[in-house]
Protein backbone atom coordinates (compact mmCIF):
# COMPACT_ATOMS: atom_id res chain seq x y z
CA UNK A 1 0.00 0.00 0.00
CA UNK A 2 1.80 3.25 -0.82
CA UNK A 3 2.54 5.63 1.82
CA UNK A 4 1.19 9.39 1.55
CA UNK A 5 3.60 12.00 0.86
CA UNK A 6 4.68 14.68 3.56
CA UNK A 7 5.89 18.22 2.43
CA UNK A 8 5.77 20.74 4.82
CA UNK A 9 6.48 24.78 4.54
CA UNK A 10 7.81 27.27 7.30
CA UNK A 11 8.13 30.96 6.17
CA UNK A 12 11.45 32.31 7.01
CA UNK A 13 12.08 35.52 9.29
CA UNK A 14 16.40 35.05 8.70
CA UNK A 15 17.55 33.62 6.00
CA UNK A 16 20.91 33.24 6.67
CA UNK A 17 20.28 32.19 10.17
CA UNK A 18 18.48 29.24 8.28
CA UNK A 19 21.26 28.62 6.10
CA UNK A 20 23.69 28.57 8.64
CA UNK A 21 21.69 25.81 10.60
CA UNK A 22 20.70 23.64 8.14
CA UNK A 23 24.25 23.05 6.55
CA UNK A 24 26.04 23.00 10.02
CA UNK A 25 28.02 19.64 10.86
CA UNK A 26 27.98 20.76 14.55
CA UNK A 27 23.92 21.25 15.02
CA UNK A 28 23.08 18.63 12.11
CA UNK A 29 23.18 14.87 13.67
CA UNK A 30 23.79 13.39 9.91
CA UNK A 31 24.38 15.92 7.16
CA UNK A 32 24.85 14.01 3.71
CA UNK A 33 25.25 16.88 1.17
CA UNK A 34 24.59 20.68 0.86
CA UNK A 35 23.54 22.15 -2.87
CA UNK A 36 22.46 25.65 -3.77
CA UNK A 37 21.75 27.38 -6.98
CA UNK A 38 23.09 30.05 -6.46
CA UNK A 39 26.03 29.54 -3.75
CA UNK A 40 27.47 32.38 -3.14
CA UNK A 41 26.05 34.04 0.20
CA UNK A 42 26.20 37.45 -0.96
CA UNK A 43 23.11 36.38 -2.90
CA UNK A 44 21.46 35.85 -0.16
CA UNK A 45 22.32 38.06 1.89
CA UNK A 46 21.06 41.13 -0.36
CA UNK A 47 17.81 38.71 -0.65
CA UNK A 48 17.50 39.35 3.14
CA UNK A 49 17.95 43.49 2.62
CA UNK A 50 16.01 43.75 -0.46
CA UNK A 51 13.19 41.86 1.47
CA UNK A 52 13.49 44.04 4.61
CA UNK A 53 13.95 47.31 3.10
CA UNK A 54 10.12 46.24 0.62
CA UNK A 55 8.58 45.15 4.12
CA UNK A 56 9.69 48.42 5.58
CA UNK A 57 8.19 50.90 3.02
CA UNK A 58 4.74 49.06 2.62
CA UNK A 59 4.24 49.80 6.25
CA UNK A 60 3.10 46.37 7.07
CA UNK A 61 3.22 45.11 10.83
CA UNK A 62 4.11 41.69 11.51
CA UNK A 63 7.32 39.62 10.79
CA UNK A 64 9.21 40.08 7.25
CA UNK A 65 9.33 36.71 5.21
CA UNK A 66 12.81 36.44 3.40
CA UNK A 67 12.59 32.84 1.87
CA UNK A 68 10.54 30.33 2.89
CA UNK A 69 11.37 26.72 3.10
CA UNK A 70 9.95 23.73 2.36
CA UNK A 71 11.03 19.81 4.34
CA UNK A 72 10.46 17.28 2.02
CA UNK A 73 10.25 13.45 3.39
CA UNK A 74 12.05 10.91 1.43
CA UNK A 75 11.69 7.20 1.16
CA UNK A 76 14.54 5.21 2.46
CA UNK A 77 15.15 3.33 -0.85
CA UNK A 78 16.91 6.48 -1.86
CA UNK A 79 19.60 7.08 0.73
CA UNK A 80 21.43 4.30 -1.54
CA UNK A 81 21.55 6.75 -4.55
CA UNK A 82 24.84 8.83 -4.30
CA UNK A 83 23.98 11.46 -2.17
CA UNK A 84 25.35 14.53 -4.25
CA UNK A 85 23.27 13.84 -7.09
CA UNK A 86 20.62 13.31 -5.18
CA UNK A 87 20.03 16.43 -3.59
CA UNK A 88 21.07 18.23 -6.88
CA UNK A 89 18.41 16.45 -8.78
CA UNK A 90 15.68 18.41 -6.23
CA UNK A 91 16.78 21.72 -6.16
CA UNK A 92 17.83 21.82 -9.82
CA UNK A 93 14.30 20.43 -10.64
CA UNK A 94 12.73 22.81 -8.65
CA UNK A 95 14.71 26.08 -9.73
CA UNK A 96 13.79 24.56 -13.76
CA UNK A 97 10.17 24.22 -12.50
CA UNK A 98 9.60 27.30 -10.44
CA UNK A 99 12.30 29.65 -11.77
CA UNK A 100 13.79 30.68 -8.40
CA UNK A 101 17.46 29.72 -6.62
CA UNK A 102 17.10 27.61 -3.44
CA UNK A 103 19.60 26.22 -0.79
CA UNK A 104 19.79 22.59 -0.42
CA UNK A 105 20.37 20.09 2.15
CA UNK A 106 20.32 16.21 2.90
CA UNK A 107 19.72 15.16 5.95
CA UNK A 108 18.93 12.13 8.36
CA UNK A 109 17.40 12.52 11.87
CA UNK A 110 19.60 10.94 15.07
CA UNK A 111 17.74 7.99 15.15
CA UNK A 112 17.90 7.71 10.76
CA UNK A 113 13.96 7.02 10.86
CA UNK A 114 13.58 10.26 8.69
CA UNK A 115 15.21 11.00 5.74
CA UNK A 116 14.96 14.44 4.37
CA UNK A 117 15.59 17.17 2.23
CA UNK A 118 15.47 20.97 3.97
CA UNK A 119 15.07 23.16 0.79
CA UNK A 120 15.18 26.78 1.03
CA UNK A 121 14.20 28.76 -1.67
CA UNK A 122 13.64 32.71 -3.25
CA UNK A 123 10.36 34.52 -3.58
CA UNK A 124 12.47 37.22 -5.33
CA UNK A 125 14.55 36.53 -8.91
CA UNK A 126 17.77 38.44 -9.49
CA UNK A 127 17.30 41.27 -12.15
CA UNK A 128 19.98 40.47 -15.16
CA UNK A 129 20.60 43.90 -15.16
CA UNK A 130 19.78 46.17 -11.40
CA UNK A 131 17.29 49.18 -12.12
CA UNK A 132 19.24 52.36 -10.67
CA UNK A 133 17.41 55.28 -9.96
CA UNK A 134 19.08 58.85 -10.07
CA UNK A 135 17.72 61.79 -7.85
CA UNK A 136 16.21 64.72 -10.55
CA UNK A 137 16.30 67.10 -7.45
CA UNK A 138 17.51 66.83 -3.65
CA UNK A 139 15.49 64.11 -1.75
CA UNK A 140 14.76 64.18 1.81
CA UNK A 141 13.65 61.42 3.99
CA UNK A 142 12.78 61.70 8.22
CA UNK A 143 13.90 59.54 10.65
CA UNK A 144 11.12 56.18 9.44
CA UNK A 145 12.94 57.03 5.69
CA UNK A 146 9.78 58.49 4.74
CA UNK A 147 10.04 60.66 1.65
CA UNK A 148 9.31 64.07 2.52
CA UNK A 149 8.77 66.83 0.01
CA UNK A 150 11.07 69.83 1.68
CA UNK A 151 14.21 70.49 3.71
CA UNK A 152 12.09 72.14 6.16
CA UNK A 153 10.25 68.92 7.32
CA UNK A 154 13.51 67.68 8.18
CA UNK A 155 15.10 70.51 10.21
CA UNK A 156 14.56 71.24 14.24
CA UNK A 157 14.26 74.67 15.35
CA UNK A 158 17.48 76.09 14.67
CA UNK A 159 17.51 74.79 10.93
CA UNK A 160 19.96 72.28 11.19
CA UNK A 161 18.80 68.32 9.92
CA UNK A 162 17.37 66.35 12.56
CA UNK A 163 19.00 63.38 13.84
CA UNK A 164 17.91 60.03 11.79
CA UNK A 165 17.08 62.44 8.98
CA UNK A 166 19.29 62.34 5.68
CA UNK A 167 19.47 64.20 2.16
CA UNK A 168 19.72 62.64 -1.41
CA UNK A 169 21.83 65.30 -3.51
CA UNK A 170 20.55 65.82 -7.01
CA UNK A 171 22.39 63.29 -9.12
CA UNK A 172 23.18 60.48 -6.40
CA UNK A 173 21.59 57.08 -6.81
CA UNK A 174 18.80 57.13 -4.03
CA UNK A 175 17.82 53.84 -5.14
CA UNK A 176 19.04 50.39 -6.54
CA UNK A 177 16.80 47.47 -7.80
CA UNK A 178 18.80 43.77 -7.63
CA UNK A 179 15.36 41.74 -7.86
CA UNK A 180 12.09 41.22 -9.10
CA UNK A 181 8.93 41.81 -6.98
CA UNK A 182 8.07 38.49 -5.17
CA UNK A 183 6.29 36.08 -6.88
CA UNK A 184 2.64 35.69 -5.63
CA UNK A 185 2.32 31.97 -6.32
CA UNK A 186 4.11 31.19 -3.15
CA UNK A 187 1.40 32.89 -1.09
CA UNK A 188 -1.39 31.16 -2.56
CA UNK A 189 -2.88 28.01 -0.47
CA UNK A 190 -2.82 25.68 -3.81
CA UNK A 191 1.07 26.27 -3.63
CA UNK A 192 1.72 23.58 -1.37
CA UNK A 193 -0.40 21.29 -3.11
CA UNK A 194 0.80 21.69 -6.12
CA UNK A 195 4.67 21.63 -4.72
CA UNK A 196 3.57 17.73 -3.33
CA UNK A 197 2.39 16.65 -6.18
CA UNK A 198 5.74 17.84 -8.08
CA UNK A 199 7.97 16.13 -5.44
CA UNK A 200 5.86 13.45 -4.99
CA UNK A 201 6.26 12.66 -8.82
CA UNK A 202 9.63 13.41 -8.39
CA UNK A 203 10.42 10.87 -5.92
CA UNK A 204 8.36 8.07 -7.36
CA UNK A 205 10.32 8.71 -10.85
CA UNK A 206 13.47 7.32 -8.28
CA UNK A 207 12.30 5.03 -6.60
CA UNK A 208 13.55 1.56 -7.62
CA UNK A 209 10.22 -0.65 -5.56
CA UNK A 210 7.07 -0.66 -5.95
CA UNK A 211 6.38 -0.63 -2.61
CA UNK A 212 8.60 2.73 -1.99
CA UNK A 213 5.63 4.91 -4.12
CA UNK A 214 4.53 8.12 -2.72
CA UNK A 215 0.62 9.59 -3.61
CA UNK A 216 -0.35 12.88 -2.55
CA UNK A 217 -3.22 13.05 -0.36
CA UNK A 218 -6.60 13.72 -1.35
CA UNK A 219 -8.03 16.65 0.21
CA UNK A 220 -11.45 16.37 -1.31
CA UNK A 221 -11.51 12.54 -0.52
CA UNK A 222 -14.14 11.95 2.06
CA UNK A 223 -11.39 10.80 4.73
CA UNK A 224 -8.43 12.68 7.23
CA UNK A 225 -5.06 13.11 6.83
CA UNK A 226 -3.16 12.20 9.76
CA UNK A 227 -0.27 14.34 11.25
CA UNK A 228 3.39 14.16 11.20
CA UNK A 229 4.88 14.32 14.61
CA UNK A 230 8.28 15.75 14.62
CA UNK A 231 11.07 16.05 16.33
CA UNK A 232 11.14 16.91 20.05
CA UNK A 233 7.24 18.10 19.32
CA UNK A 234 5.59 19.21 22.60
CA UNK A 235 2.01 17.99 21.68
CA UNK A 236 2.83 14.62 20.76
CA UNK A 237 0.76 12.72 22.86
CA UNK A 238 -2.14 15.13 21.67
CA UNK A 239 -1.34 14.46 18.17
CA UNK A 240 -0.99 10.79 18.36
CA UNK A 241 -4.41 10.62 20.25
CA UNK A 242 -5.99 12.71 17.17
CA UNK A 243 -4.32 10.32 14.90
CA UNK A 244 -5.75 7.39 16.55
CA UNK A 245 -9.43 8.90 16.17
CA UNK A 246 -8.95 9.98 12.74
CA UNK A 247 -8.15 6.96 12.08
CA UNK A 248 -11.28 5.60 13.11
CA UNK A 249 -13.28 7.53 11.27
CA UNK A 250 -11.28 6.47 8.18
CA UNK A 251 -12.24 2.86 8.68
CA UNK A 252 -15.87 3.84 9.22
CA UNK A 253 -16.13 5.66 6.55
CA UNK A 254 -14.30 2.18 4.45
CA UNK A 255 -17.44 0.68 6.30
CA UNK A 256 -19.87 3.30 4.98
CA UNK A 257 -18.88 2.81 1.32
CA UNK A 258 -19.16 -0.78 1.74
CA UNK A 259 -22.99 -0.81 3.12
CA UNK A 260 -23.86 1.60 0.16
CA UNK A 261 -23.90 4.56 1.84
CA UNK A 262 -22.95 7.56 -1.34
CA UNK A 263 -19.96 9.23 -1.22
CA UNK A 264 -21.59 12.66 -1.30
CA UNK A 265 -23.70 11.56 1.97
CA UNK A 266 -20.17 10.85 3.92
CA UNK A 267 -18.35 13.61 2.51
CA UNK A 268 -21.56 15.89 3.76
CA UNK A 269 -21.26 14.75 7.00
CA UNK A 270 -17.59 15.50 7.47
CA UNK A 271 -17.88 18.88 5.93
CA UNK A 272 -21.04 19.69 8.38
CA UNK A 273 -19.87 17.71 11.93
CA UNK A 274 -16.10 18.02 11.68
CA UNK A 275 -14.94 20.78 9.05
CA UNK A 276 -17.91 23.32 10.63
CA UNK A 277 -17.45 22.40 13.41
CA UNK A 278 -14.01 23.13 14.36
CA UNK A 279 -14.35 26.24 12.44
CA UNK A 280 -17.44 27.08 15.07
CA UNK A 281 -15.27 25.81 18.46
CA UNK A 282 -12.26 28.20 16.92
CA UNK A 283 -14.80 30.79 17.07
CA UNK A 284 -15.94 30.23 20.67
CA UNK A 285 -12.97 29.37 22.43
CA UNK A 286 -10.11 29.96 20.31
CA UNK A 287 -7.20 27.10 19.19
CA UNK A 288 -8.00 24.16 21.36
CA UNK A 289 -6.51 21.11 19.68
CA UNK A 290 -7.79 18.94 22.63
CA UNK A 291 -11.40 19.25 21.72
CA UNK A 292 -10.74 18.26 17.69
CA UNK A 293 -10.86 14.12 19.44
CA UNK A 294 -14.64 14.63 20.52
CA UNK A 295 -15.76 16.72 17.32
CA UNK A 296 -14.32 13.80 15.27
CA UNK A 297 -16.00 11.11 17.61
CA UNK A 298 -19.52 12.98 17.14
CA UNK A 299 -19.09 12.43 13.69
CA UNK A 300 -18.02 8.73 13.84
CA UNK A 301 -21.52 8.38 15.26
CA UNK A 302 -23.54 10.08 13.00
CA UNK A 303 -22.34 8.38 10.36
CA UNK A 304 -23.05 5.08 12.09
CA UNK A 305 -25.93 5.99 12.50
CA UNK A 306 -26.27 6.19 8.80
CA UNK A 307 -24.86 3.25 7.86
CA UNK A 308 -27.26 1.66 10.33
CA UNK A 309 -30.03 2.89 8.61
CA UNK A 310 -29.00 1.59 5.28
CA UNK A 311 -28.47 -1.84 7.04
CA UNK A 312 -31.57 -2.41 8.60
CA UNK A 313 -33.36 -1.41 5.57
CA UNK A 314 -31.02 -4.32 3.79
CA UNK A 315 -32.08 -6.73 6.25
CA UNK A 316 -35.71 -5.60 5.19
CA UNK A 317 -35.53 -7.49 2.21
CA UNK A 318 -36.90 -10.82 1.86
CA UNK A 319 -35.15 -11.99 -0.94
CA UNK A 320 -31.31 -12.27 -1.47
CA UNK A 321 -30.65 -10.66 -4.99
CA UNK A 322 -28.12 -12.91 -6.50
CA UNK A 323 -25.37 -10.88 -9.02
CA UNK A 324 -25.57 -12.45 -12.09
CA UNK A 325 -24.47 -11.49 -15.42
CA UNK A 326 -25.60 -13.23 -18.45
CA UNK A 327 -23.16 -15.21 -20.06
CA UNK A 328 -20.72 -15.38 -17.37
CA UNK A 329 -18.15 -18.51 -16.38
CA UNK A 330 -18.63 -21.58 -18.60
CA UNK A 331 -22.28 -21.22 -19.23
CA UNK A 332 -21.83 -19.86 -23.20
CA UNK A 333 -23.37 -21.57 -26.05
CA UNK A 334 -21.09 -23.59 -27.75
CA UNK A 335 -20.87 -22.73 -31.60
CA UNK A 336 -22.14 -25.23 -34.26
CA UNK A 337 -19.93 -26.07 -37.62
CA UNK A 338 -22.54 -23.44 -39.71
CA UNK A 339 -21.40 -20.88 -37.04
CA UNK A 340 -17.58 -21.59 -36.95
CA UNK A 341 -17.55 -21.59 -40.84
CA UNK A 342 -19.59 -18.39 -41.12
CA UNK A 343 -17.13 -16.31 -38.85
CA UNK A 344 -15.98 -13.11 -40.68
CA UNK A 345 -15.80 -10.45 -37.79
CA UNK A 346 -13.16 -11.35 -34.96
CA UNK A 347 -14.71 -12.31 -31.31
CA UNK A 348 -14.63 -9.14 -29.04
CA UNK A 349 -11.28 -8.95 -27.00
CA UNK A 350 -12.09 -8.72 -22.68
CA UNK A 351 -9.92 -5.76 -21.46
CA UNK A 352 -7.41 -5.62 -18.99
CA UNK A 353 -9.91 -3.78 -16.45
CA UNK A 354 -12.48 -6.67 -17.42
CA UNK A 355 -10.79 -9.29 -16.86
CA UNK A 356 -9.99 -8.50 -13.03
CA UNK A 357 -13.74 -8.91 -12.53
CA UNK A 358 -14.01 -12.04 -11.55
CA UNK A 359 -11.78 -11.74 -9.05
CA UNK A 360 -13.00 -8.03 -7.80
CA UNK A 361 -16.20 -9.61 -7.16
CA UNK A 362 -14.70 -11.98 -5.08
CA UNK A 363 -13.15 -9.14 -3.09
CA UNK A 364 -16.05 -7.27 -3.13
CA UNK A 365 -18.06 -10.32 -2.01
CA UNK A 366 -15.47 -10.95 1.21
CA UNK A 367 -16.44 -7.26 2.17
CA UNK A 368 -20.37 -8.03 2.58
CA UNK A 369 -19.67 -10.51 4.53
CA UNK A 370 -17.45 -8.89 7.32
CA UNK A 371 -19.71 -5.84 6.82
CA UNK A 372 -22.96 -7.99 7.54
CA UNK A 373 -21.36 -9.72 10.41
CA UNK A 374 -19.91 -6.76 11.94
CA UNK A 375 -23.97 -5.70 11.46
CA UNK A 376 -24.89 -8.74 13.69
CA UNK A 377 -22.79 -7.99 16.12
CA UNK A 378 -23.51 -4.68 16.51
CA UNK A 379 -27.24 -5.86 16.88
CA UNK A 380 -26.18 -8.35 19.36
CA UNK A 381 -24.75 -5.31 21.83
CA UNK A 382 -27.45 -3.11 21.39
CA UNK A 383 -29.75 -5.69 22.88
CA UNK A 384 -27.66 -6.54 25.51
CA UNK A 385 -27.54 -2.56 25.88
CA UNK A 386 -31.14 -2.70 26.36
CA UNK A 387 -31.26 -5.92 29.07
CA UNK A 388 -28.56 -3.64 30.65
CA UNK A 389 -30.79 -0.13 31.14
CA UNK A 390 -33.46 -3.10 32.04
CA UNK A 391 -31.83 -4.69 34.39
CA UNK A 392 -32.33 -2.56 37.71
CA UNK A 393 -32.02 -3.50 41.11
CA UNK A 394 -29.42 -4.39 44.12
CA UNK A 395 -30.07 -7.83 43.68
CA UNK A 396 -29.00 -7.78 39.80
CA UNK A 397 -25.58 -6.17 40.60
CA UNK A 398 -24.02 -10.06 39.32
CA UNK A 399 -26.07 -9.68 36.68
CA UNK A 400 -25.55 -5.91 35.14
CA UNK A 401 -21.55 -7.22 35.58
CA UNK A 402 -22.10 -10.05 33.47
CA UNK A 403 -23.84 -7.87 30.62
CA UNK A 404 -21.38 -5.22 30.45
CA UNK A 405 -18.83 -7.79 30.23
CA UNK A 406 -20.68 -9.38 27.38
CA UNK A 407 -20.96 -5.57 25.43
CA UNK A 408 -17.03 -5.06 26.40
CA UNK A 409 -16.23 -8.02 24.61
CA UNK A 410 -18.23 -7.82 21.84
CA UNK A 411 -17.19 -3.66 21.78
CA UNK A 412 -13.26 -5.41 21.30
CA UNK A 413 -14.64 -7.86 18.48
CA UNK A 414 -16.58 -5.14 16.47
CA UNK A 415 -13.31 -2.70 16.45
CA UNK A 416 -11.41 -5.65 15.39
CA UNK A 417 -13.52 -6.83 12.52
CA UNK A 418 -13.38 -3.10 11.20
CA UNK A 419 -10.06 -3.09 11.36
CA UNK A 420 -10.40 -5.97 9.06
CA UNK A 421 -12.38 -4.43 7.11
CA UNK A 422 -10.23 -2.16 5.81
CA UNK A 423 -6.98 -4.42 5.99
CA UNK A 424 -9.21 -6.59 3.03
CA UNK A 425 -8.53 -4.29 0.55
CA UNK A 426 -5.45 -3.41 1.67
CA UNK A 427 -3.85 -7.02 0.50
CA UNK A 428 -5.02 -6.50 -2.81
CA UNK A 429 -3.40 -3.39 -3.25
CA UNK A 430 -5.50 -0.43 -2.36
CA UNK A 431 -5.08 2.05 -0.19
CA UNK A 432 -8.49 2.21 0.98
CA UNK A 433 -12.07 1.09 0.14
CA UNK A 434 -13.01 3.76 -2.01
CA UNK A 435 -10.52 3.38 -4.23
CA UNK A 436 -11.40 -0.67 -4.31
CA UNK A 437 -14.67 0.30 -5.53
CA UNK A 438 -13.64 2.49 -8.11
CA UNK A 439 -11.69 -0.15 -10.17
CA UNK A 440 -14.81 -2.41 -8.87
CA UNK A 441 -17.05 -0.92 -10.59
CA UNK A 442 -14.60 0.21 -13.67
CA UNK A 443 -14.37 -3.25 -13.46
CA UNK A 444 -17.70 -4.68 -13.62
CA UNK A 445 -19.04 -2.17 -16.39
CA UNK A 446 -15.96 -3.10 -18.76
CA UNK A 447 -17.21 -6.96 -18.07
CA UNK A 448 -20.44 -6.50 -18.71
CA UNK A 449 -19.90 -4.19 -21.98
CA UNK A 450 -17.65 -7.37 -23.01
CA UNK A 451 -20.54 -9.80 -22.17
CA UNK A 452 -23.38 -7.39 -24.39
CA UNK A 453 -20.71 -7.34 -27.28
CA UNK A 454 -20.14 -11.28 -27.07
CA UNK A 455 -23.58 -11.76 -27.38
CA UNK A 456 -24.14 -9.61 -30.23
CA UNK A 457 -21.32 -10.84 -31.71
CA UNK A 458 -22.62 -14.44 -31.65
CA UNK A 459 -26.47 -13.37 -32.78
CA UNK A 460 -24.40 -11.65 -35.31
CA UNK A 461 -22.97 -15.03 -36.56
CA UNK A 462 -25.88 -16.55 -35.83
CA UNK A 463 -27.74 -15.24 -38.42
CA UNK A 464 -24.86 -15.04 -40.79
CA UNK A 465 -25.06 -18.95 -40.47
CA UNK A 466 -28.75 -18.71 -41.24
CA UNK A 467 -28.46 -16.14 -44.23
CA UNK A 468 -25.92 -18.92 -45.43
CA UNK A 469 -27.78 -21.92 -44.74
CA UNK A 470 -30.69 -20.08 -46.55
CA UNK A 471 -28.65 -19.02 -49.97
CA UNK A 472 -27.05 -23.02 -50.02
CA UNK A 473 -30.79 -24.64 -49.29
CA UNK A 474 -31.84 -22.02 -52.66
CA UNK A 475 -28.86 -22.64 -54.67
CA UNK A 476 -29.56 -26.38 -54.08
CA UNK A 477 -33.27 -26.23 -55.01
CA UNK A 478 -32.02 -23.94 -58.40
CA UNK A 479 -29.64 -26.67 -59.51
CA UNK A 480 -32.31 -29.43 -59.19
CA UNK A 481 -35.07 -27.41 -61.15
CA UNK A 482 -32.07 -26.47 -63.67
CA UNK A 483 -31.22 -30.48 -63.86
CA UNK A 484 -35.15 -31.18 -64.09
CA UNK A 485 -35.17 -28.64 -66.70
CA UNK A 486 -32.27 -30.21 -68.96
CA UNK A 487 -33.94 -33.12 -68.54
CA UNK A 488 -37.59 -32.29 -69.80
CA UNK A 489 -35.67 -30.83 -73.37
CA UNK A 490 -36.10 -33.96 -75.40
CA UNK A 491 -39.23 -35.18 -74.54
CA UNK A 492 -40.51 -31.61 -75.30
CA UNK A 493 -38.63 -31.73 -78.89
CA UNK A 494 -39.86 -34.94 -79.84
CA UNK A 495 -43.58 -33.90 -79.17
CA UNK A 496 -43.20 -30.97 -81.34
CA UNK A 497 -41.55 -33.37 -83.88
CA UNK A 498 -44.79 -35.45 -83.81
CA UNK A 499 -46.75 -32.08 -83.89
CA UNK A 500 -45.25 -31.65 -87.26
Amino acid sequence: MPRHSFIQMTKLHNVMGRIDYITSTVKQENLYAVYATQPFRSFWKDLAKCNREEFAKSGTTGKCIEARELIIALPEGLYHYEHDYLIKHFATDFKKKYGVDCYAALHHNKRKTNFHIHLIFAERTKLEKPVVKVAPRNMFYDENGKHVRTKKEISDESGDIRNGCKIIRKGEVYEKKEFSIKDDRFKQDSFLGEAKVFFTNEINQLVLHEEDKLKVFDKNSPYLATKKIGKNNPMEEQIKADNEVRQEWNRTVDRAIVSGVLEEDISKIRKDEITKKVWDSIDLYGDRPDLLASIIKLAIAVLELLINRIMLAAVGVAEKVLDVIPGAGTGEATKTKAQETAVAVPHPEKSLLASKYVQLKNVHKELQRQNEAIFNLERNRGNLEIELSDCNGVFRSGKRAELQKQIDELDHMINDMKRQLSSIVQEYGYDNVKEFYSDYYASKGEYEDYIQESENWKKKQSRKSEDSSRISKQMKNNQIMDNEHENSKPTIRKNLGRVK
